[in-house]
């Protein structure tokens, strides 16, 4: 008895003060750091590392872990080949991910096709210059409908199976964060990040502008991008183009430059924040993110809800078939590309979704 009472005491203090350090810590927090008193609070250790996750090319934030060629594969044939293909030459709709580089490109560090446009399409592996981009890419956006849920260890091997589907490293290669400056070294176009070409010509120059202000610098910076009168419509009406669920709806580029638009800006570039907020299915549309592949009437990366309505129209278990092919994912019926198993959803929502999608209700 007098054990337990002692152990209780124990753990009586042991609770006492981590919740008069939690108290201490809240209280110290909800008055912010100081330079702004009363609003906000200070980021807790945890939250800053839970978003502190970029690798930097001089490789600082990489975190220990390592990955093989041969594990690579498994996890490339898991959760990437659908759509990058089994060899990284990807379906209709991604870039491929390798090819296009020799082993010249790996001595000097410059991919010779970039400049003869002898390659039909631009790769990866052709275009990025330092390995830390691709490290970084893959952990915090890979696999797309599942980002961050690669581990360590996974994006290592993967980033070593890219680096083997493009012959720069052997199949028994491992890669891992003590021998990435090595890898570095073979990446095929390690050199030819440079800011002599742009994306376009503009007067004979590449449309790279980035001069740094070391003094008498304007004392606002307004920072936003614009579309250069020569590329405004390259890619025909960009507001044909955009998808209706995003941030933005996008401008007519077939007009004059929208600061000249009699009455602009409101109606074209309106947020959707400030629209009305879709409610019920039409919201978990959006929130569990089918909007990224269908939309209302037109086919993306898979069918339209016009087109699937009027595929099931009539069909009497056409509400069970459904769920059950979101629930458990599936290729085949609208073309090559698989939709993702949506095991997250419940069984109400997944009829939610169903039906509001063959109905509109």
């Amino acid at each position: 008895m007098y054990k337990l009472g002692k152990l209780g005491s124990s753990l009586s203090l042991t609770v006492t003060l981590m919740m008069a350090a939690g108290i201490s810590y809240a209280q110290g927090s909800a008055s912010g750091s100081g330079k702004f008193p009363g609003i906000g609070r200070a980021a807790t250790p945890a939250e800053v590392a839970a978003w502190d996750i970029d690798v930097r090319p001089d490789f600082k934030g990489l975190p220990n872990g390592s990955g093989s060629v041969k594990k690579g594969e498994m996890v490339w044939e898991a959760q990437c080949a659908s759509c990058h293909g089994t060899f990284g030459e990807s379906n209709e709709v991604f870039t491929p991910i390798a090819g296009g580089t020799t082993k010249d490109d790996i001595k000097t560090g410059r991919v010779a096709a970039l400049a003869d446009n002898k390659q039909p399409q631009r790769t990866t592996l052709m275009k990025v210059a330092t390995i830390s981009t691709l490290w970084d890419y893959i952990h915090r956006a890979m696999p797309w409908n599942a980002p961050r849920s690669l581990s360590y260890d996974d994006t290592y091997a993967l980033v070593a199976y890219i680096l083997y589907l493009g012959e720069v490293v052997p199949d028994t290669f491992v890669l891992s964060n003590a021998n990435m400056k090595e890898a570095q070294a073979m990446m095929p176009n390690r050199n030819g990040m440079t800011q002599q070409h742009g994306l376009w010509s503009n007067n004979g120059k590449p449309d790279v502008n980035a001069k740094p202000c070391m003094n008498n610098c304007v004392p606002f910076v307004q920072i936003g991008s614009t579309l250069p009168d020569y590329a405004r419509n390259a890619h025909e009406n960009i507001a044909l183009q955009n998808r209706q669920y995003g941030p933005y709806l996008g401008a007519d580029s077939t007009k004059p430059p929208l600061s000249k638009l009699p009455g602009a800006s409101a109606a074209v570039m309106m947020p959707v924040a400030m629209a009305a907020a879709p409610t019920g299915p039409a919201a978990l549309f959006k929130k569990e993110n089918c909007s990224a592949c269908h939309a209302p009437a037109a086919k993306l990366v898979g069918p339209s809800i016009e087109q699937v309505a009027a595929k099931y129209k009539g069909q009497a278990d056409a509400v069970p078939k459904l769920m059950a092919k979101v629930k458990k994912g599936g290729a085949g019926a609208w073309g090559a590309i698989p939709m993702p198993a949506q095991d997250q959803l419940s069984d109400a929502d997944n009829k939610a979704l169903v039906e509001w999608m063959l109905t509109g209700k």
